[in-house]
């Protein structure tokens, strides 16, 4: 994907682009995420068989991924080899044709250590992983990229702004990272600070990955978690949505579970003619 942005023209959110080849939509959907509750929705995921039904849910509405994060008997975050292994078994067998991509995410309860042992335990088949949290080591976070690396696990970058992104620049120098393993998940807004995303974040991120990670995908928190969407849709990126990152519709009203976030997207899309990956296996 060639992916052009006039930046002398970009006002606000706003961009003239020009897009060639650009590829069909991927979709994924974080259903849960490490900390909400059922107190926050009734909806939100926490058991295994819970969350399978909302991957079949998803994957009807247009889905083409999940972001997994497991949860132990009190509700908490877990990086449980057993609890994962049973709810990717559990995906699968309701949803056959659905990638599973699995948090590696700290959440303040886990160490690099952790995420490591989880990794070469698991061996997933996809996995995103903070290059913020792998930054507090950097000779364990080169073993943990060189594991996945070898056993062939499909990784995601996740940068929280720019600095997180001048970071994975300096792993790809330093030979820390592989120079094949450049897919990223930019995140806007903020889940501990309540901060709704700003859209007009997006260009100037997107602009700074130059040509180096055309592979990326947007998040965003709060009830301005379509209106980012919508402008990946339009630059030729792919979109995450979910309860992990946004209860709320973009009149402020309560989303009824995480397929109609799906399904909203969807509709961008498409009116956008924008092509869907769904529609390629379809």
């Amino acid at each position: 994907m060639q992916v052009d942005i006039d930046t002398d023209k970009i006002t606000g959110s706003a961009a003239t682009v020009s897009v060639r080849h650009m590829p069909p939509l991927k979709i994924t959907v974080a259903p849960n995420g490490a900390r909400r509750q059922k107190h926050d929705h009734v909806a939100v995921p926490i058991k295994t068989a819970e969350i399978a039904l909302a991957a079949k849910g998803c994957a009807a509405a247009g889905a083409d991924e999940l972001h997994l994060h497991v949860r132990d008997e009190l509700g908490c975050h877990a990086l449980s080899v057993n609890l994962y292994e049973q709810t990717i078994a559990a995906i699968s067998a309701i949803v056959p044709g659905m990638a599973v991509q699995v948090t590696s995410e700290a959440a303040g309860r886990f160490g690099i250590t952790d995420q490591f042992d989880l990794l070469r335990e698991l061996r997933p088949q996809a996995a995103s992983i903070s290059v913020r949290e792998m930054s507090r080591d950097r000779d364990l976070a080169a073993q943990v990229y060189a594991l996945c690396d070898s056993v062939g696990v499909d990784v995601q970058h996740i940068l929280y702004d720019q600095s997180d992104l001048e970071q994975l620049r300096e792993f790809l120098a330093q030979g820390i990272l592989p120079p094949s393993m450049r897919r990223v998940l930019m995140v806007f807004g903020r889940y501990g600070a309540a901060e709704d995303a700003n859209p007009d974040d997006v260009v100037p991120f997107v602009t700074a990955l130059d040509d180096e990670f055309p592979d990326w995908t947007v998040c965003a928190f709060g009830r301005t978690e379509l209106a980012v969407a919508e402008i990946a849709i339009d630059l030729g990126g792919h979109v995450r949505v979910g309860f992990e990152n946004n209860l709320l519709r973009p009149d402020g009203s309560v989303l009824r579970d995480n397929a109609e976030s799906v399904a909203a997207v969807v509709d961008m899309a498409r009116a956008a003619d924008r092509p869907l990956l769904k529609d390629q296996f379809s």
